[in-house]
């Protein structure tokens, strides 16, 4: 990367272009086809008041020269993932969605994760099906035999069930190494076809020197990917394949939904938000981008609210495809009553995040909290009298709830003693000194279960707002106060809603809890049900009474369960203990 100060010293070329300030930090990228014409035009008068922001800051240009515009549009996209710049327009980082993260480390693993860290390492999301994700990484790890383990401290088993290359043994030079996560991140950007030729290379030069065992490998990984492609273009052949994109806008914030249409009918919706003030056709566009710039099925029409005038963009999905790709912005018709259904669902998605947003607001003022309580916790305790105690801890993010962040306990205090489970909870949760600290912490209880809470978080060194709200009233008590506080309806509405989650969160627990103790007393006296049975009961009826209700036929289909032990436990429920 070559780095100047004045844009007259740029090269008139293809490539991709970095603007710094003086701390070194990425503020923009972009990539034209002139690179020194598109970053003078950021010199002249702008109207845009975010970008005459930027311009202040600018201290620096590096430039990347690319062969052609879509390599350019390629790397824009990696180099966007990678420094995440506060003036791109950009998907928000949202904590619903997991994304797929190829680590910086000397032998790099692959991840899922949910949150972009500050680092090198490269991401790939966010993905809206969890276990679409889940089967990804699984079929990578088998291709290419990357490391899984976090510490590098011996072969493994993977390594014995050759599922590892083994670098922790020395079996795979680093070159060796970063030439495989090259080829998963090709992979990752949807380009099967080029790890597909480099493959069929390192597998012709295999044979050449006779390494047949390797060729077979290399061969059986070309068939896994060339399943990967075939499934992708299964449906696309006779049948109507298109995506739907529209998007609403509101100050520096749009919303965006994705209709997918397979077969002529509305078969997903996938909604989005990004961050950054653009024209609405620009926004559309730097979407497209990195919408599609991770492995996902791209269709043979794209229906957009407004013209791409961004004609390489076809072009890349066309060659992610294997076929042509059209982008376009039809005027009336079908195709615009089916925009219109996405652009209704895309308004409605922002008036949410604006409603969502004034309630935070309120919170704050109302509860006098030094910010905006993006991260919130909610706790609460479930038992019936002491017995099979557990507790909650709900997560909402940005006012909405983060069901991959929740976490249960198992609480051991004895008693029916609230004061006691709640302190026990408390300290379980924030005693870590590595968890990432809420900006409000919300308590199920009143003025006695606050007090327990503040107890606990000051025993851990902990020092986070803490509420508590009761739930006969639903009255707010803050620290310090005999009083309840008074909160606006909208900010109250998020606080319940808070409370409700932690609330079935814990009792679902507690109930499983209670379930498996009641019908492992059960089982007990039951000869023939052991740990392992009682386990594949629980698991198949979910609770006493279902095991109770099961016919014999149906307790002997349980996997490892016998017709006689069936007969058994259905004799023990039904009353007839004979035999």
């Amino acid at each position: 990367m070559t780095r100047v100060k004045d844009p007259e010293k740029l090269p008139d070329a293809t490539g991709v272009y970095i603007f710094r300030d003086r701390d070194d930090r990425v503020l923009y990228v972009g990539k034209s086809i002139s690179i020194r014409k598109r970053v003078s035009s950021y010199f002249r008068e702008q109207e845009n008041p975010r970008l005459r922001i930027m311009m202040r800051h600018l201290e620096s240009i590096e430039y990347i020269l690319t062969q052609n515009e879509k390599e350019a549009l390629i790397l824009e996209s990696n180099l966007i993932k990678r420094y995440r710049p506060p003036y791109n327009v950009r998907l928000k980082d949202d904590k619903r969605y997991p994304f797929i993260k190829i680590t910086d480390e000397e032998y790099p693993r692959v991840l899922i994760v949910r949150t972009i860290g500050r680092d090198s390492a490269r991401y790939y999301g966010p993905f809206t099906d969890t276990g679409a994700v889940r089967r990804t990484l699984k079929l990578i790890k088998s291709l290419f035999r990357i490391r899984s383990c976090r510490r590098m401290d011996g072969p493994c088993l993977n390594s014995q069930i050759d599922l590892c290359y083994a670098p922790c043994d020395g079996r795979i030079s680093r070159e060796e190494y970063q030439e495989i996560i090259e080829k998963v991140d090709l992979f990752f950007q949807g380009r099967y076809q080029e790890v597909i030729e480099v493959l069929e290379e390192e597998m012709k030069e295999a044979s050449e020197r006779l390494e047949f065992e390797r060729a077979a490998r290399i061969r059986d990984q070309i068939e896994s990917i060339r399943e990967v492609m075939e499934r992708q273009h299964a449906s696309f052949t006779d049948s109507i394949d298109q995506d739907i994109v529209a998007l609403e806008k509101g100050g520096d914030t749009s919303a965006v939904v994705v209709l997918q249409i397979r077969d002529g009918k509305i078969t997903g919706k996938d909604d989005f938000i990004l961050r950054g003030s653009a024209p609405r056709t620009e926004i559309l566009e730097a979407f497209l981008k990195q919408y599609y710039a991770i492995p996902r099925r791209v269709p043979s029409e794209i229906l957009t609210q407004y013209p791409v005038e961004d004609g390489v963009i076809a072009e890349w999905l066309s060659e992610l495809r294997g076929e042509e790709v059209k982008i376009h912005s039809p005027e009336g018709g079908a195709g615009r009553r089916l925009l219109n259904i996405a652009w209704k669902n895309a308004s409605v998605i922002l008036k949410q995040k604006g409603r969502i947003r004034d309630a935070l607001l309120q919170l704050k003022d109302d509860l006098k909290l030094p910010e905006i309580p993006r991260r919130m916790e909610g706790l609460d305790i479930s038992n019936i009298a002491g017995e099979s105690a557990t507790g909650s801890v709900a997560v909402f993010i940005d006012g909405k709830p983060s069901p991959g962040s929740y976490r249960r306990y198992r609480i051991s205090a004895q008693g029916p003693d609230d004061y006691a489970m709640m302190r026990e909870l408390v300290e379980r949760r924030y005693s870590s000194p590595e968890l990432r600290k809420p900006d409000l912490v919300l308590i199920d209880g009143g003025k006695g279960q606050l007090g327990a809470a503040l107890e606990a978080l000051k025993n851990c060194g902990v020092h986070v707002p803490v509420v508590g709200i009761a739930k006969k009233r639903e009255e707010v008590y803050l620290p310090g106060l005999s009083e309840p506080v008074d909160v606006d309806d909208g900010a109250l509405q998020i606080l319940r809603h808070l409370r409700d989650e932690a609330h079935r969160f814990a009792v679902k627990y507690h109930r499983t809890i209670r379930d498996r103790d009641s019908l492992e007393s059960e089982l007990d006296g039951i000869r023939g049900v052991g740990p392992v049975r009682k386990r594949a009961l629980l698991e198949h009826f979910g609770s006493l009474d279902g095991v109770m209700d099961a016919s014999v036929e149906e307790l002997a289909s349980i996997p490892g369960m016998t017709r006689e032990v069936a007969e058994r436990i259905h004799r023990h429920f039904s009353g007839d203990l004979a035999g």
